[in-house]
Formats: structure tokens, C-alpha cells, sequence
């Protein structure tokens, strides 16, 4: 699944997203609707993500990324971060050795240098122990923002321009893509958001120029295998056009 990949539009899709892409969205509701602190829905949501890439590991979903922590979620309470990075870092230390065992690859992608080096050095450890999986590459985007990506990959760019590696003239779409923090996995097919808010919040701006859209009312600790299906089966009937007409659609060979 590595390897260099185009920018360019498609024009068809299978019935079954390559890459699914989630905001996982809804954890103090769920808490406070049960009169518990914030934390506790974060833990309850470690299950909702247990069970969803054991889901789409069985579906043949070659690709999951999860929303687990924005660019902007550090404005959050303190004391709510706080508890955040110590359930980051058991699940790095408790959870990768499954996903191991599973064949899955973990990636993390966002701006690392905010997190202390401890949780820096689990991240890379995590990557490096699961780095030959391929039944499934799990992406789990931290301190990730679409803005921050999308910068990045252009600072790159420009430092190329500026040492003499590229010309202007060069800067292409595939050319910025291949310098984003996943720009070597496929485009996200399927973007969901649970929790019934219908917005993208910053997360992956470039990736989900022809995504799917999926808005789930239900809170992210209740979102499991069910909910996981009920989703993928949406995309399922989904008719992707890509800018082209429904006769177009109709005329051009199925991929099932």
C-alpha cells in the first residue's frame, strides 16, 4: 500500500472503501450524560476503537485512520489532556502487541514535538515493532491538523525550490501529496463522524476533496461493530460520480 500515489480524481470505486477515515466525536457527551467526569468517556471510547478495527480488519478495509487528538484539542481543560496522554500511552503500551498479533501496521501521523519524549518514544517504538504488518495499516492521527499538514508538506516543497532540487514549474498535485504525512496511502473513500455533528473539524482537508461523508447521531463510546456496518453499508449504496453524469455511471464497466 506504500509507494507513491496520484492526486488525480478517479472516476470509479468499489463498493468497499480502501480507506476509511473517522472523527471520532461524542466522548464527554456520553460521559455527561451518565454523570461521570470526561475521562470516562475516553475510556469507554478505547472499546469503540478496539471493535471498529476489528471490524473493518474482517471487512478487508485496507486502511483506517482515526481522529484521536487535534491540533486545537489542547485547549481543552488541563486535567482532561492530562488524562488523554496517560490513556495514549497505555494504549501504546498495552494495545500495539494485539494489533501485532493481528498483522495490522500502526502509523502515527501529526506534529509530534508537542508530546514529552516518553510518549515520543513509545510512538516510534510502536511503528517500528508493527512496520511489516499488511493486513491493515491503522493510521491514528495526534496533534493532527489539515491546516498543519498541508503546511508542512509546502515548507518542504519550498526548502527543495530554495536549494535548487526543483523549479516552480514542478509544484504539482502529485508533487504536494507526496509530501503530506500520508500521501503514500490511498485517499480516504469514506470519511465518518459520529456524535451527530456534521462538520470536518480541520482533519484532513487535502485527503477529502471527493470523500463520502457519513454523520452518525450516535456518540463515539456506542459506536461499534453494528454502527460500523450500518456505515460501511451506506457507502455501499452510495453512487460515486467523480464530475461525471449519471449516464457516464450507468455506461462504464462495474468493478464488483
Amino acid at each position: 500500500m506504500t509507494g507513491t500515489v496520484s492526486a488525480e480524481i478517479p472516476v470509479s470505486a468499489d463498493s468497499r472503501p480502501r480507506h476509511v477515515a473517522i472523527i471520532m466525536d461524542g466522548n464527554n457527551r456520553w460521559a455527561k450524560a451518565r454523570r461521570l467526569k470526561g475521562v470516562a468517556g475516553h475510556k469507554a471510547g478505547v472499546d469503540a476503537v478496539k471493535a471498529v478495527v476489528e471490524t473493518c480488519a474482517r471487512e478487508g478495509v485496507e486502511v483506517l485512520t482515526l481522529f484521536a487528538f487535534s491540533s486545537e484539542n489542547w485547549r481543552r481543560p488541563k486535567d482532561e489532556v492530562s488524562a488523554l496522554m496517560k490513556l495514549f500511552v497505555f494504549a501504546l503500551e498495552r494495545e500495539v502487541r494485539k494489533l501485532h498479533r493481528n498483522d495490522i501496521r500502526l502509523r502515527i501521523v501529526g506534529d509530534r514535538s508537542a508530546f514529552n519524549s516518553t510518549l515520543q518514544e513509545l510512538m516510534a517504538k510502536a511503528e517500528r515493532l508493527t512496520s511489516n504488518n499488511t493486513r491493515m495499516t491503522l493510521v491514528i492521527a495526534a496533534n493532527y491538523g489539515g491546516h498543519w499538514d498541508i503546511a508542512q508538506a509546502t515548507r518542504q516543497v519550498a526548502e527543495k525550490v530554495k536549494e535548487g532540487e526543483l523549479q516552480p514549474s514542478d509544484i504539482t498535485d502529485d508533487l504536494i501529496q507526496q509530501h503530506l504525512s500520508i500521501g503514500d496511502l490511498p485517499m480516504p473513500d469514506l470519511m465518518i463522524r459520529t456524535a451527530g455533528e456534521q462538520r470536518i473539524s480541520n482533519f484532513m482537508l487535502w485527503h477529502l476533496a471527493y470523500t463520502e461523508l457519513y454523520f452518525s447521531p450516535v456518540f463515539w463510546p456506542d459506536f461499534k461493530e453494528d454502527e460500523m456496518r450500518k456505515a460501511l453499508q451506506a457507502y455501499a449504496g452510495r453512487q460515486r460520480r467523480f464530475g461525471q453524469t449519471d449516464d457516464q455511471i450507468t455506461a462504464r464497466p462495474s468493478l464488483q
